[in-house]
């Protein structure tokens, strides 16, 4: 749960990054970069740990966050060739 948190925290600064038509090429690579960190964080739930609930099947906060993460790729990818 407190990875996921931190996950969640995270898709919430980089989305505000992705609707931002003024975000530079660091922020968008910033904004990644922490996602990808985050993502990367996660712990799995231990057997038998029963202090959080697990929706099963429920995968839309990650299809989320993976998306996000494409997009901000995508976008950095845009700005550094336009700024080449």
């Amino acid at each position: 749960a407190n990875t996921w948190a931190v996950v969640e925290n995270e898709v919430i600064k980089a989305q505000a990054v992705l609707e931002d038509p003024e975000a530079s090429e660091a922020e968008v690579k910033a904004a990644h970069a922490a996602l990808t960190k985050a993502l990367e964080g996660l712990e799995p739930v231990k057997p038998g740990d029963t202090t959080t609930s697990i929706k099963t099947g429920d995968t839309t906060n990650m299809i989320g966050a993976l998306g996000l993460l494409a997009s901000l790729t995508a976008i950095a990818c845009l700005k550094k060739k336009k700024y080449n």
